[in-house]
């Protein structure tokens, strides 16, 4: 079939399935795309003539990534999006929904356009001229970034490049973002490609065991034990194991705490789930990892905010095993490794165990903590002010509002601390949010992407006002796409994450403020930007609230309206969730400073890290 190389690439993205359980799923469910002189006369013609590969409008170069990325998580990373983008700065857009989308495991597939192959015309609008390296362009900053990279010279480089792309972006172990460069004069060239290259592919994602000797030294470790405990990450929703670990934990009686990507792992009111794990846990999950002597990580891969910078678990010695679907993560903390599914080998690992259980005071103890956690979410969601409410009394209103399947989704700031904590999850899909790379301005074009994998359920998009003045653009394709969102609109004048952290190491919250210049810093007046008035002005409607009352009120009209809609609300930036036990992170404090709240944060953080442990 002769075709242009933009032209073959479509069509045989149009034919990608993956099969899990014997169900299969188209993997890519279109393509998002911003066009420019790099990619308009090749992928852009492509899609034009095959309006069967649905095209999507994007407004952002790094928030159609993230959109993509939100639809694949949703889809338990069997379905994706390709994204497309022209050369230059609208494809370095792109490195950090990249990064994002590595960091996290999830797939999703880039498509920049990329200098011409033949350098006649050389150097083109926007390329970068390296004198050492002829070759060089700026689509080499995905490298790093990707679990795979090609630039396609050739037509017929196509066919094997594809087929690379394809093996990683449907490999649990191995998926992330993968980058394929398409020089712009190659991708209109055309070339005679085999038929069967764009038949339909189906390709299996199994559910590999681990090694049976090493199941059984696992089993016979956790027999031993007497206050084992779970780490449930994201791999444990991605597996779809979420029934499998609540049967274990209930046949085991071991208690389970979530990190960000596993909440949801287990319902918020499961006896035997402590909450959230480390820097930004639960009293109970903090208590019971300083005192944990068998450590079951599940598809987590150990971030300084599930290890509170390696100093949650305290017993001298205490082991680890780890159940993950990649060698990589399973062999962290020097643990034993169950390289494998964590749905089968949970199921294998339960019956290895046979009768084993842990004592009825720690399951009791669990229990308790589970309970008395609750009362204090409780506390938390309380409204105290009349006329205000702070950031948890908000998170509270939507939770307790939001139907036991909608989903809610955040990323970065203060927020993702305070969800972690209280929010009451009731679905594996409950709570989305993205803390593998922390990406602000991921919130709206993430809710974008949830909201078009199920559109069955209401969608919550929480973000504070410095997300949302770097990355709001998203909601204009959300109003062009007819997809409905419920943004809920926090404004606290600031980086009030940043802002804490920064007061804590004594620099007093220095260019955390958005205020104008004053005579030493940024200590003027409050700025008088409107960011209900922006957002009408991106095609949402906006209700402005205040307090308790009018806040509810608004989530009652959301929900009633049929497009995207803004809730506003303004709130304190100082009144957030404490830590509890070991939660700590750890940030650098200048060793010598004239400044005596920055001494004082020196001589904190010398104490904390005598804490710190090597897990060997």
């Amino acid at each position: 079939m002769k075709l242009t190389v933009a032209q073959a690439l479509i069509r045989f993205l149009d034919q990608q399935y993956v099969e899990r359980d014997g169900v299969e799923h188209k993997f890519f469910a279109g393509c998002f795309g911003i066009f420019g002189h790099g990619n308009v006369g090749g992928i852009g013609q492509a899609l034009f003539e095959n309006p069967e590969f649905r095209y999507y409008q994007a407004r952002n170069e790094q928030a159609m990534v993230h959109t993509a990325v939100a639809y694949s998580k949703m889809k338990n990373r069997l379905e994706t999006f390709a994204c497309t983008s022209s050369i230059g700065p609208g494809a370095t857009n792109m490195v950090t929904g990249a990064a994002l989308a590595t960091i996290n495991r999830i797939p999703v597939l880039l498509l920049p356009g990329d200098i011409f192959a033949t350098r006649h015309i050389g150097p083109v609008l926007q390329q970068l001229e390296d004198p050492s390296n002829a070759d060089a362009s700026v689509n080499d900053t995905f490298k790093p970034v990707s679990r795979f990279w090609d630039r396609v010279n050739r037509p017929e480089q196509l066919i094997s490049s594809l087929l690379q792309a394809m093996r990683v972006l449907t490999s649990p172990a191995e998926t992330g973002a993968v980058t394929i460069c398409l020089p712009q004069d190659v991708q209109a060239e055309a070339y005679d490609y085999p038929e069967e290259f764009f038949k339909k592919r189906v390709w299996y994602m199994g559910r590999p065991l681990p090694d049976a000797q090493l199941l059984q030294r696992a089993a016979q470790i956790i027999k031993e034990a007497k206050k084992p405990m779970i780490i449930a990450g994201g791999g444990v929703i991605y597996s779809e194991a979420c029934s499998t670990l609540a049967e274990f934990s209930k046949n085991t009686g071991i208690a389970v705490a979530e990190t960000f990507a596993g909440k949801g792992s287990l319902n918020f009111d499961h006896p035997l789930n402590l909450g959230a794990a480390g820097a930004t846990g639960t009293e109970g999950a903090n208590a019971y990892a300083a005192e944990a002597d068998v450590v079951i990580g599940v598809g987590t891969r150990y971030s300084d905010f599930t290890m509170a910078s390696h100093t949650a678990f305290q017993n001298p010695n205490v082991k680890f095993i780890n159940i993950n679907i990649a060698e990589f993560d399973a062999y962290k903390q020097s643990a034993l490794p169950l390289t494998g599914d964590a749905k089968t080998t949970l199921e294998a690992l339960g019956r290895l165990l046979g009768g084993y259980k842990t004592s009825k005071e720690y399951q009791e103890q669990a229990a308790a903590y589970n309970v008395s956690w609750d009362l204090k979410v409780a506390e938390a969601y309380a409204v105290v002010a009349e006329d205000s409410m702070s950031q948890a009394e908000v998170i509270g209103a939507v939770n307790s509002f939001a139907g036991p399947k909608d989903v809610m989704v955040c990323a970065a700031g203060s927020m993702p601390g305070d969800l972690h904590k209280l929010w009451r999850c009731t679905d594996p899909k409950n709570f989305h949010l993205e803390y593998g790379y922390s990406t602000m301005g991921y919130e709206i074009a993430g809710g974008l992407g949830v909201k078009m994998a199920d559109p069955s359920r209401e969608v919550y998009v929480m973000v504070g006002d410095g997300s949302y003045l770097m990355l709001s653009s998203e909601i204009v394709t959300a109003v062009q796409e007819g997809v409905k969102l419920t943004i809920v609109l926090i404004n606290n004048h600031g980086y009030a994450s940043i802002g804490g952290l920064s007061k804590s190491l004594g620099s007093e919250g220095f260019g955390t403020q958005y205020r104008y210049r004053g005579e030493k810093h940024f200590d003027g007046d409050a700025l008088p930007y409107d960011l209900a008035t922006n957002a009408e002005s991106l095609g949402a409607t906006v209700l402005r609230t205040s307090n308790e009352s009018s806040f509810k009120a608004a989530l009652e009209q959301a929900k009633k309206n049929a497009n995207t809609t803004v809730i506003y609300i303004e709130t304190p930036p100082e009144r957030k969730m404490a830590g509890y036990g070991h939660a700590w992170w750890e940030v650098p404090v200048s060793e010598v400073s004239n400044t005596a709240s920055i001494q004082e944060a020196y001589e904190k953080l010398t104490l904390n890290k005598k804490r710190q442990r090597w897990h060997l």
